[in-house]
């Protein structure tokens, strides 16, 4: 007997994209869009037992990105945007601070390459925590236990399933779930809106969880700039979804690196021509690059995203203004045309 299929979001939450009835599930796993991701243990074994062609150049490469520190972000009431490696930024928005998707700390198999750009306990004066799915380098235990600790007004917004999971880590921190197409509920003196919106992906921290917590991605909608962070996605029609439903972005916030082998990395991540493609489609203004140079993921040099990225623009062939910042740099995004 095939499982069950259902649908599922927050009756809470408004849902904005028009005759969506929720995200699909087969039996108690999400799909990515309508159909069912399984990523299979045969291509891992494959991949493992396959030389990688670009071996020996991965290992002559040790680029890893320029650090600066930031502490002082965190104490500041200025909007800015900072990258603090791979996935993790801190955003804020009208004296507002996001921090979205933090690993602070190495871990079992995420070894970062470079430094933080600040001391776990600087991590101070948060109000959202910003969860864009349940992957180990997108959600870390010791790193929601810090922030959960040092910032007591803290509240996490994050998608569908998430909530057990979290409180699971940090009890009683407050959790509000979304699912694709909807808006959060932050309030009526909010100084933005904020929306969970698709991606291309697929959940698993365990043995027994694949797909049990929904992955998306998320756009931030103040007085005048539409602010996107992709999540980690392969390509897809979402991008085109968004746009149509959005307009063009004024700052994208884009995966690039972790897309080799491609059999088994392009239903997960964009590669940096893909990255180009999307930010193109989403119409964007500026594109600030992620997911790559802080862990090694896959097959790729740790220059190499990066580079191909930045030959793109050269050739004009990215539509927005490419800002590949230092880990720990100060971008004040308010003064981007």
């Amino acid at each position: 007997m095939s499982a069950p299929v259902h649908y599922r979001r927050n009756e809470a939450l408004r849902t904005i994209r028009p005759g969506y009835v929720g995200n699909k599930l087969i039996g108690s796993e999400f799909c990515n869009g309508e159909a069912l991701f399984e990523p299979q243990m045969s291509t891992v074994l494959r991949w493992q037992l396959t030389a990688n062609p670009q071996k020996e150049e991965k290992k002559r490469d040790t680029w890893t990105p320029a650090v600066v520190p930031c502490a002082e972000a965190f104490f500041s009431n200025e909007d800015m945007l900072v990258w603090l490696g791979h996935a993790s930024f801190l955003l804020r928005i009208q004296g507002v601070s996001l921090l979205i998707d933090p690993i602070l700390y190495s871990s079992l198999g995420l070894r970062r390459r470079h430094p933080l750009p600040c001391r776990p306990e600087d991590v101070r004066n948060i109000d959202y925590l910003l969860l864009s799915h349940a992957h180990r380098d997108h959600l870390d235990e010791q790193s929601i236990k810090l922030v959960a600790q040092q910032n007591p007004q803290v509240k996490v917004l994050s998608s569908l399933g998430m909530a057990g999971l979290v409180r699971g880590i940090a009890p009683g921190l407050p959790v509000q779930e979304a699912g694709w197409w909807q808006q959060y509920d932050l309030g009526p003196d909010a100084p933005f809106e904020l929306y969970y919106l698709p991606a291309s992906h697929w959940s698993r921290r365990g043995l027994f969880d694949i797909n049990k917590v929904l992955w998306g991605s998320f756009l931030i909608k103040t007085n005048d700039r539409l602010i996107y962070f992709a999540g980690d996605t392969s390509y897809g029609d979402h991008f085109e979804q968004i746009e149509q439903t959005f307009g063009p972005l004024d700052i994208v916030l884009m995966p690039i690196g972790a897309y080799k082998p491609a059999y088994m990395m392009s239903k997960s991540h964009v590669n940096p021509h893909e990255a180009a493609k999307a930010a193109n489609v989403l119409r964007a203004g500026h594109v600030v690059p992620m997911h790559y140079g802080t862990f090694d993921l896959s097959d790729e040099p740790a220059s190499e995203p990066l580079r191909l990225l930045t030959e793109v623009a050269a050739g004009g062939l990215l539509r927005g203004a490419l800002h590949a910042p230092a880990v720990g740099e100060i971008m004040r995004w308010p003064a981007w045309e």
